[in-house]
């Protein structure tokens, strides 16, 4: 998460950096105090009694068939033509049949995968309820993790090619932030633990682990820390508000249903407002961090800048960083709720209904939410990194103002000033041309 958008910025001055000191560390502890008075000690464990196995295989042979007719279809039904029917001959690499040639019928139904020889699979070992010493093995899906290792390499290694030590220290910052969804924000939300608690104190976690190591422990870093907190929070308090306003259970989704029924301790209403506050934070850094870049380079591009207007100038960028930032958010909701929008627009409901029914009232909560955090974290980060940045100067003025003043000309009278101007003209008016200038006109001889 985060850009870099800077060259390392100037230290701070010493009473700057005490009061930051002051300000972030009590901060830190807090998550920290928070984060093991959260942590789940006593997370649920993953049934996987009733899973059945799965093992790799690699596909060696592909039979297609006629598929039989159904007579139970009735005329004008739908067609079975175009179902898949045969029999696929697997090579199963894993498992107490590793090694074994297994025959299993070809993947039918909505969403199966198809094969072809050669595909590596993984197959799933179905018992007979009526004889456990009886098995047979279908096709699931196709592995997939060597093509994922494969991007994932690749996309390590343009961030390192392109960002070099800072590109390897976003990675880390990547990789911290998974650790902390994985090792305390899911699994404590999943012991019971409320939600936005969670959500709240694993982002400010995330933002204090990720900034300071991408960006370094500077003033400008804590800015961009103090404005990402204080939007973090507002956003939580406007989440609540407004979904406690628009009466949203959580319930708005197949998978929320899903959850509650797998696991029915889960607060679904706070796991929302968690997604708000997770799915924010990532924007929420980069814009904090852009705004207090923006006022340390004005400052060292124009030390005369006074408080005001470093404050005036950043903010016009914030707003053309925002006008962008509301458009990411609302189509990066939308793209990944495109089935379910296209099955709301085949709805025969009137629009009014459609707009206000649970699934889409909850996404215009979650970016309207978003987006005021976000709105709210330019003025905040702005007016800190104004304050930070003008911290060294004397009544708000650059530190070495007095260099910047013209020295005062000397007094002149004004005979004295008559005569200078009456006075005839010593020497000629157009400088002579040197020897050897090849032409009045030019302006390019190397004497020159």
């Amino acid at each position: 998460m985060g850009a870099d958008h800077t060259r390392p910025a100037p230290p701070a001055p010493p009473g700057v950096r005490r009061i930051l000191v002051a300000t972030v560390v009590p901060l830190f502890l807090a998550t920290l105090v928070a984060t093991l008075a959260l942590w789940p000690r006593d997370a649920r464990e993953a049934d996987s009694t009733n899973e059945p196995p799965r093992y790799h295989g690699t596909v060696t042979k592909v039979v297609a068939e006629q598929c039989p007719p159904t007579p139970e279809v009735p005329e004008g039904g739908a067609p079975t033509g175009d179902r898949p029917c045969g029999t696929v001959t697997v090579r199963v690499d894993q498992g107490p049949d590793a090694g074994r040639q297994v025959e299993t019928p070809v993947p039918a139904g909505p969403g199966a995968p198809e094969v072809a020889v050669g595909d590596e699979i993984v197959l799933v070992e179905l018992t007979d309820p009526t004889d456990p010493s009886t098995s047979a093995y279908n096709i699931a899906e196709h592995q997939r993790g060597k093509p994922l290792v494969w991007l994932v390499a690749l996309f390590a290694a343009a961030i390192v090619a392109f960002g070099r030590w800072r590109g390897l220290a976003a990675l880390g910052g990547l990789a911290a932030s998974f650790a902390i969804l994985l090792t305390f924000v899911l699994p404590g939300i999943s012991a019971g633990r409320p939600p936005l608690m969670v959500a709240v104190v694993g982002a400010a976690l995330i933002m204090f682990v990720v900034l300071y190591l991408t960006h370094g422990i500077t003033a400008q870093t804590s800015v961009a820390v103090l404005g990402t907190l204080g939007s973090l929070v507002l956003t939580g308090v406007l989440g609540t508000l407004a979904t406690a306003a628009t009466h949203l259970t959580g319930y708005g989704s197949e998978e929320a249903t899903t959850l509650s029924m797998f696991q029915a301790g889960v607060d679904l209403h706070g796991l929302l407002l968690a997604g708000i506050v997770i799915g924010s934070l990532g924007v929420l850094d980069d814009v904090t961090v852009t705004q207090a870049a923006t006022v340390t380079e004005l400052a060292h591009a124009n030390p005369g800048l006074s408080r005001r207007q470093l404050y005036r100038s950043a903010t016009r960028v914030g707003r053309a960083h925002i006008a962008s930032t509301v458009n990411t958010i609302v189509l990066a909701y939308a793209g990944a709720s495109l089935p379910v929008l296209l099955l709301l627009t085949a709805d025969s409901r009137a629009v009014t209904h459609i707009l206000t029914s649970e699934f889409l009232a909850q996404e215009i909560v979650r970016s309207a939410v978003a987006t005021l955090g976000l709105i709210a974290a330019v003025p905040l980060t702005t007016g800190l990194a104004a304050l930070v940045t003008t911290a060294g100067r004397h009544g708000g003025e650059p530190a070495g103002a007095d260099d910047l003043v013209p020295a005062p000309r000397p007094a002149c009278g004004r005979t004295d000033a008559l005569e200078a101007l009456s006075a005839p003209r010593v020497g000629p008016t157009v400088p002579a041309v040197p020897d050897g200038w090849p032409d009045e006109d030019r302006s390019t001889h190397t004497r020159w």
